[in-house]
This record gives structure tokens, C-alpha cells and sequence, in this order.
């Protein structure tokens, strides 16, 4: 929706492109790292490693960082699943008002299956992952093909060269696009959910698939390939959607006012004419996103666990000891879940407060990746021989891709606290910087009474219970 209030068209299709290749330059640049050290604990122990001084310090905010960034990317999975759900019941049930206690009902319905899988069944995730990518990359001609079959064509003027200014309250320019990117940045970050975690790649941030290092073969070599496939072909597949949709969207204010808040319902009805055809399309793209928890959950609980094996959680020598029985570190499981359905308790009570949860995912997401990164920079230039490089290397091109990544990181985060809309109120507010900025200042008191005494750094050991 903000895509269309801010830029419109020629925002969304040339922002997809640039996003995408932003995209790809942080993801080549955390596949150098990961080919460095294919670790669960990922961006922490980079900067451990690369960190010019106080590691101990940036290493543990920076774990808490990414631990609650994911938390949050976990949150958002099972929230945007569930709300296209009560959106496709509002599009067959004309008389259904949703309401914020069926959203949260909705987040536990599509929790229950992915964590039951995870506890009992985890040798079903590789199928599970394979099925989701099968589906995701299927759809897609599916979809496109019924859309330039059935709808009618905006020109390509429209499409290229249609910048919206104004809509949102935001007047200049650079400020109207660099928002709108924001859409394009959620598309091209849930699609990386799906596709970051597994063979070749799920769409849950970039860095999914490195945090199930550990349990993967040859990982030097598996990590780095599979964040690159991953990306690019979602990158494809996000540009020649977005360029399809633009053409084919008929009504422009019809697809603004949906009442779904999601203007593809809307699009699918006009184009098809037919409730039963637009929900169907929605059901193939909104799949490969629940399929997407999946692994999702999965990532997450061993970078938790990967955090309390180096004691950086609170009552680490509980979570970080390993289920005998399952073979999954089954206590940081449920750790995760439980802070999730908390999580979804405050939508009840304040959509507003619960929204700034989930806007901590993209901001903080990119900040974990934006510090290793120039960590590794300023490694190159004081000391390249102390980089040991594995065999996913850039080569020559590796210093200018690097600074490109964070130069690009630098911008999402200067823009993604941004609110969508002016004049701002509680209800349009973009709390992710006020919300990151306070998980920061937890990490620092956490250093300053605990973390200071107790952590040594990303050591590692095994446990268990």
C-alpha cells in the first residue's frame, strides 16, 4: 500500500530493480563471511572476529540485535499469513468485520503446524522447503499468465513514468520514492523468507540459511551458493511481478481503496471477475510464505540457541543444552514461541503497540548486517592477511560490492523509520526506530550489569540435557 500512495508505479517496478540489486551486494557480501565462518551464530561472530577493538562489547549487542530481529521477522511471518486469510474471508463474506483478537487467533493457527513439525517431524523440513519452492516458482507463470490473458493493459507510460506525489502528505520527491522502496523492501525480504532457508534458498532475511550452518554439508561452499540463488531468482521473479502488476492493476483508486489493505485482492477480483479465482491466486502466492516458517522457525531457534551456548542469554546454561530425545535444542524452541504468542497478546490490546514490534524486523535486520560488513572493510584495508578467506571469494570486485552493500544498508535504515503517511498520529506512526533504538539500550544495560561479566565472546560448546 505505501507503494502506491508514495511513487505509485514507476516507484514500485524501478524500485524492485534497485532494490534487488542492493539486495544482491549485502547478500554476496555476508556470503563472503559465511564462506569465512558457516556458523549459527553468524553476524555476532564476525564481529567478534573482525570487530578493530572492543569485540566482546559490538559482539554482544550485536547478538541481542539479531536475535530480536529475527524474533520480530518471526512474528511478522505468521501475522501477514494470517491477515491474507481474514482478507480473503472479507472478499468472499462481504458482511465479516475483522477484528484484532481474530488476527492474533489467526497468528496461533498458523504457528501450531510449523512448530509441531519442528518438534516432531523435522526430517520432513527438506521436502517441506522443496514443496515451498516448487510452489513459489510455479505460481508465479500461473499467476502472470492469467493476469495479461484476462486484464486490460495500462500503457507503458503509465507504468514507467507514473510517479504518484502527494498522496501520502509527502511532498519532495526523494523522500516520496525512498518510501515507497519500502514495499519493495518487504516484498523482496518475505520473498527472501521463503526462500533464504533452504536448498537453494528460503525468504526469511538474507542470513536464514547461515544460522542452520551447522547441521549443513560442506557449508564453505553450500551457505554462500544458496543465499546467491536464493536471492537472484526471487529478485527475478519479484521484478517481473511488479512489472506485471503495474500493467495489468486496472483501476489504480480501486486498488488503493482496497478495503483488504492489501491492493493484489483487490487486483485479482477485477482481473478475474471472480471471488473463487482471486482467492485461489491468493492462496498459491500466500503458500510458499507460511511455508516459509517453517525453516524460519527453525533459523531462529538455533541462533538462539547459538546465543545462550555462548552465554549471552540470560539463563544460558538452561537454553543452550540440547533435547536428548529430539535432537533439537527443543527448550530454545519453545523460548521463541512462547515470546511470539506473548508477542501477538498485545494486538488485542493495541495494534498500534504490536505493529511497532514487527517494524523492529527489516530495520534491525539490515543493521545486523551492515556491521560485519564494515568490520570486514576496515579489515581489508588494516590487515588483509589476517582475512582468511574460504573458497566463496569476490575477487577484485570484492571491496567496491562491499562498500555498495553499505552504502545501500546505510539508506534502508535512514529511510525504513519513515512514517508511510503525513499528518503523523499514533496510528500511522513508524515506531521501528524508537523500537531498535530501545533494544540497543536493553543490549547495552544488559553489557553493563551481566554481559560484562559473562560473556567472553562467540566460544561455543555442546550440551545435553
Amino acid at each position: 500500500m505505501a507503494g502506491l500512495y508514495n511513487g505509485g508505479p514507476a516507484a514500485i517496478v524501478y524500485g524492485m530493480i534497485v532494490a534487488s540489486i542492493g539486495a544482491m551486494a549485502v547478500t554476496a557480501s555476508l556470503g563472503e563471511l559465511a564462506s569465512i565462518l558457516p556458523i549459527a551464530g553468524a553476524q555476532y561472530h564476525w564481529t567478534y572476529d573482525l570487530a578493530p577493538f572492543a569485540p566482546r562489547f559490538f559482539s554482544f549487542v550485536q547478538g541481542w540485535i539479531t536475535v530480536f530481529a529475527w524474533i520480530s521477522t518471526i512474528a511478522v511471518i505468521p501475522f501477514l499469513v494470517g491477515t491474507q486469510v481474514q482478507g480473503v474471508v472479507m472478499l468472499n463474506k462481504e458482511h465479516y468485520m475483522p477484528t484484532q483478537w481474530h488476527g492474533t487467533l489467526m497468528m496461533w493457527a498458523v504457528m501450531i503446524i510449523p512448530l509441531t513439525v519442528n518438534i516432531f517431524t523435522r526430517t520432513l523440513l527438506p521436502a517441506i522447503e522443496i514443496l515451498g519452492g516448487v510452489l513459489h516458482i510455479l505460481a508465479w507463470p500461473g499467476i502472470i499468465i492469467t493476469l495479461v490473458i484476462l486484464a486490460p493493459r495500462h500503457s507503458s507510460e503509465f507504468v514507467w513514468g507514473t510517479f504518484v506525489s502527494g498522496l501520502s502528505g509527502w511532498q519532495d520527491p526523494g523522500v516520496v520514492w525512498s518510501i515507497g522502496m519500502l514495499t519493495v523492501i518487504s516484498t523482496l525480504n518475505g520473498m527472501c523468507i521463503i526462500q533464504a532457508n533452504g536448498p537453494p534458498a528460503d525468504l526469511s532475511g538474507y542470513d536464514g540459511v547461515i544460522h542452520m550452518a551447522e547441521e549443513v554439508k560442506n557449508p564453505r561452499r553450500v551457505i554462500p551458493r544458496a543465499m546467491l540463488c536464493g536471492v537472484f531468482i526471487n529478485a527475478l521473479l519479484a521484478i517481473g511481478f511488479a512489472i506485471t502488476i503495474t500493467y495489468t492493476m486496472g483501476s489504480f483508486e480501486e486498488a488503493l481503496n482496497s478495503p483488504t489493505d492489501y491492493p493484489v485482492i483487490g487486483i485479482y477480483r477485477q482481473v478475474t471477475q471472480s471471488n473463487n479465482a482471486a482467492t485461489a491466486m491468493l492462496c498459491f502466492v500466500g503458500l510458499p510464505g507460511f511455508v516459509a516458517l517453517f525453516n524460519g522457525l527453525a533459523s531462529i531457534t538455533r541462533l538462539t540457541w547459538s546465543f545462550a551456548r555462548d552465554n549471552g542469554l540470560p539463563f544460558s546454561d538452561f537454553f543452550f543444552k540440547i533435547s536428548p530425545h529430539y535432537r533439537i535444542p527443543l527448550r530454545c524452541l519453545w523460548l521463541v514461541s512462547t515470546v511470539v504468542v506473548l508477542l501477538s497478546l498485545i494486538n488485542i490490546g493495541s495494534s498500534a503497540a504490536f505493529n511497532a514490534i514487527l517494524s523492529l524486523s527489516a530495520i534491525a535486520l539490515y543493521f545486523s548486517y551492515l556491521i560485519p560488513i564494515v568490520f570486514l572493510v576496515i579489515k581489508r584495508f588494516r590487515a588483509p592477511h589476517e582475512i582468511h578467506w574460504g573458497p566463496f571469494r569476490l575477487g577484485k570486485w570484492g571491496l567496491p560490492v562491499n562498500l555498495f552493500a553499505i552504502l545501500w544498508a546505510v539508506y534502508i535504515i535512514i529511510f525504513l523509520p519513515f512514517p508511510s503517511t503525513l499528518p503523523v498520529t499514533k496510528e500511522n506512526m513508524n515506531y521501528a526506530a524508537p523500537v531498535f533504538l530501545g533494544v540497543v539500550l536493553f543490549a547495552v544495560v544488559d553489557w553493563c550489569f551481566r554481559g560484562r561479566f559473562k560473556w567472553d565472546g562467540p566460544v561455543g560448546k555442546l550440551a545435553v540435557e
